[in-house]
């Protein structure tokens, strides 16, 4: 009686070893993916410097993807990494317990084999919301404030987690996407976007006039400090994109911060048609009853 007392003792305090190493293990691990995970983001940011282009300027500070993405992809991965580590040390201390109790392992793990195979069928769509909302964030093909175009909704992303990601359309509608259910997605936020810009005019003016005016346009637009922040270079005019029976369509190209080219075409288009008519060229004034373009 009184050697099983002493090997009950040997084993509590064992199981005690055993539970104070895995708490102390996880500890030093967690903090350890931490200071990694903050050292990460430091890293990031310390890489910017003073050298960007304009392109890259405005880039930066319309999407906000350098730090901010940087950062959210950063924590995301250690928080996952943090969990696999808990998930990891626990399964190991309690086989590592139960080997000390002398309780058979092997149908233990029979057992919970076929139970996570019967779990992870059942739980599969789940573990593909996972699993595509890791790769997703970790290759930032999207971030909270971009609009993108997922083929059923378009709208702004305003929250994305590991299982779904939150969007909301142009009438207000908020939409819960699962993360497995996105096949392909476009993104309207990344990069930069482009303005085209079509300007009819009538079809006898002189072509060559018609390119000057709008050269001297985008000249003016370029240089205006109002859209230092939009424009990522000089608008360009293309030429003569189509004549009619009444209309010859100029065309113009401005490549903009993203999601920043509607309000760059209008602009561009309407100082286009002051600068035309000032120039004494005529433009369209409205439809006829016909069809026909009237000039003015």
């Amino acid at each position: 009686m009184g050697e099983a007392a002493v090997v009950g003792t040997v084993d509590l305090i064992m199981i005690g070893v055993v539970i104070l190493v895995t708490l102390v293990g996880r500890y030093l691990l967690v903090r350890l993916v931490r200071r990694a995970t903050k050292r990460a983001v430091e890293r990031a940011k310390e890489r910017r410097t003073g050298s960007e282009t304009r392109a890259e300027r405005i880039l930066s500070a319309v999407t906000m993807a350098r730090d901010e993405r940087a950062e959210q992809r950063t924590a995301t991965l250690g928080s996952l990494i943090t969990n696999l580590i808990s998930v990891a040390l626990i399964v190991i201390g309690v086989l590592t317990i139960l080997a000390i109790l002398d309780i058979p392992l092997g149908p233990l793990l029979a057992s919970a084999g076929v139970g996570g195979v019967a779990i992870a069928f059942g739980a599969q769509s789940l573990v593909k919301d996972y699993l595509s909302g890791l790769f997703m964030i970790l290759e930032d093909q999207y971030g909270v404030g971009d609009l993108v175009d997922t083929g059923e909704v378009v709208g702004t992303v305003e929250e994305v987690t590991m299982r779904i990601t939150r969007v909301r359309d142009s009438t207000g509608k908020v939409w819960y996407i699962r993360n497995g259910e996105i096949l392909r997605l476009g993104n309207l936020s990344q990069g930069w976007s482009t303005a085209t810009v079509d300007v009819p005019v009538a079809n006898d003016e002189d072509a060559a006039k018609c390119i000057a005016v709008l050269e001297q346009v985008a000249d003016e637009v370029d240089q205006n400090p109002e859209f230092a922040d939009v424009l990522l270079e000089r608008p360009s005019v293309a030429g003569v994109d189509s004549v009619n029976n009444t209309t010859m369509t100029l065309r113009m190209f401005a490549k903009t911060a993203p999601n920043k080219h509607w309000g760059m075409q209008r602009v561009l288009l309407a100082r286009a048609h002051a600068a035309l008519v000032d120039a004494g060229i005529r433009v369209p004034r409205g439809i006829g009853g016909s069809g026909a373009d009237r000039m003015s």
